[in-house]
């Protein structure tokens, strides 16, 4: 049935409604990165006083920089190797039959809901005794545990749905699994695999507790980690300015990315639950 014009309109309105309340949070924070240290606090939504020292501050100090680079660098290596060894898994679990496959993803699955608290004082135990806190490898490790489940889980439902003919063409032409996979699959699953290094990518990227947990210095930290230790001008004073002009530039690009692939992410959130 087609939508009358006041359905349409409600629903606009609606639309409208959503757009600025989640768009209202960004705004203050953009306004607040520009306000001068005195009126950081003065209530005034738009700044009285125009400032871009707060972001001269926190690329010059070397801390943000440093954490930036730290959190570029793990979210991206943990992005890869999870988004790489869950395509494998995820192919064998769509593909093959076996014992207790089912329970493997109910796994997956529980394992992305376990509480990362839970792991966070074993973790930094351990850690401390085998070399691995304050390293990159020593929060890898532990993003992967997560990101793993959650990306075997989400490309496991779009290999399904790719038909199995095409492997067995590939095959009858003389390709091996490998090459099948390598070049009729993959191309064909681009669109869940930009989904998933996406929502990895955003979940390392975003994580608060590991990183501060399991790091101490400018090694490893990363910028969730860092903004919580932004130092002030004195210990009298908070950091405000400093503090939103930072997650201006960590939140700025994450949205970007959003918008210019949210056709994909739709479409390969979408393939997996759609039979046919």
């Amino acid at each position: 049935m087609k939508p009358t014009a006041q359905q349409k309109f409600g629903w606009s309105g609606a639309f409208a409604v959503i757009i600025v309340v989640s768009l209202v949070p960004v705004f203050w924070l953009i306004m607040l990165s520009l306000k001068t240290p005195a009126s950081a606090t003065d209530g005034a939504f738009i700044p009285h006083h125009w400032t871009l020292s707060n972001y001269h501050d926190i690329f010059s100090a070397g801390l943000f920089t440093s954490a930036l680079r730290n959190s570029i660098g793990i979210a991206l290596i943990s992005t890869a190797l999870a988004v790489v060894i869950a395509s494998s898994a995820a192919y064998a679990i769509a593909r093959l039959d076996f014992p207790g496959k089912r329970a493997i993803l109910a796994v997956a699955l529980g394992v992305t809901m376990f509480p990362q608290i839970s792991l966070v004082g074993p973790l930094y135990n351990l850690w401390r005794q085998i070399g691995l806190f304050d390293t990159w490898p020593g929060l890898i490790i532990p993003y992967l545990t997560f990101a793993l489940p959650l990306s075997i889980y989400t490309l496991s439902a779009f290999f399904r749905e790719i038909p199995w003919e095409l492997e067995q063409a590939a095959e009858v032409d003389g390709a091996t699994p490998f090459q099948a996979f390598m070049k009729i699959i993959a191309p064909l699953a681009t669109p869940g695999l930009v989904t998933t290094f996406i929502i990895v990518f955003l979940l390392c990227w975003n994580d608060f507790i590991f990183a501060i947990s399991l790091t101490s210095s400018n090694a490893a930290q990363t910028v969730p980690a860092a903004l919580a230790q932004f130092p002030g001008a004195s210990q009298f004073t908070q950091p405000i300015g400093d503090i939103a002009a930072a997650a201006v530039v960590v939140t700025i690009p994450v949205m970007i990315i959003v918008i210019l692939f949210q056709r994909r992410i739709v479409s390969g959130l979408t393939a997996g639950a759609v039979k046919g």
